[in-house]
């Protein structure tokens, strides 16, 4: 027998590819398949999922799946796309993990729904928080908070590793911010999650140094810096 130790290999986070591991897990059911590329459907989110060491193969059925010339969110990709593929947003961001956020629920916030959608887009396009389609709210819990009827802010879910869920498009009208309307609903989607024996998460610019700022005083850490970073699938030639 040799006596040489056994090498075993340490399974990745469920944070280090959220979206591959959402797509994979507790959100299969919104996924499109080709091989070992995974996307949302195009009307719930932009995100897609691609295995941590993509090869040829899996680039060609990435363009296979969006088709020519599409833009296609890759976030977290760091490894060199393929000749071809050309970048058309990239954004160093930074992944938080609730440490410490005080969960609570709140007494004013409203669960949103379908019925809510053209409201949600419309907050969506004036606040600019990040990606929100006409079927995001599918993904998870969403919490507004009214007055005198109209909708001026805004938290829910979005990715859904397995064990953790992301808190995302967080927003408040123009004029109700400083009000701290943005934490009280990040803490209630918080005790959602909890509630559920799961983790919150949440993503945002490394240059958005404000949020970082409140995130931390809610309660969140840093647990690592990644890429928002969006290409273009090639067109094919038309040489011959």
């Amino acid at each position: 027998m040799s006596d040489a130790p056994v090498r075993t290999e340490t399974p990745a986070h469920p944070l280090d590819n959220p979206a591959y591991a959402s797509l994979t897990g507790p959100h299969a059911r919104f996924a499109e398949v080709r091989g070992r590329v995974l996307r949302y459907e195009t009307d719930v989110s932009p995100w897609l999922g691609l295995p941590a060491d993509p090869d040829a193969g899996d680039w060609a059925d990435l363009a296979a799946l969006a088709g020519p010339g599409a833009e296609v969110a890759l976030p977290g990709v760091r490894v060199a796309l393929p000749e071809g593929w050309e970048i058309t947003f990239d954004l160093e961001g930074v992944q938080l993990v609730d440490e410490a956020v005080d969960a609570r629920p709140d007494e004013e916030a409203v669960r949103l729904g379908a019925d809510d959608v053209p409201e949600m887009l419309a907050l969506v396009e004036r606040t600019r928080p990040g990606p929100f389609l006409p079927r995001t709210v599918e993904l998870g819990t969403y919490l507004g908070i009214r007055r005198e009827g109209r909708l001026i802010a805004m938290a829910g879910e979005r990715l859904h590793p397995p064990g953790w869920t992301e808190i995302s498009a967080v927003c408040t009208d123009d004029a109700f911010r400083g009000q701290g309307l943005g934490s009280r609903l990040v803490r209630a989607v918080a005790f959602g999650i909890r509630e559920r024996g799961e983790t919150p998460f949440l993503h945002t610019a490394a240059t958005n140094t404000t949020a970082i700022r409140l995130y931390e005083s809610l309660g969140f850490r840093l647990r690592r810096t990644t890429r928002f970073l969006a290409a273009r699938v090639p067109q094919p030639s038309t040489a011959g």
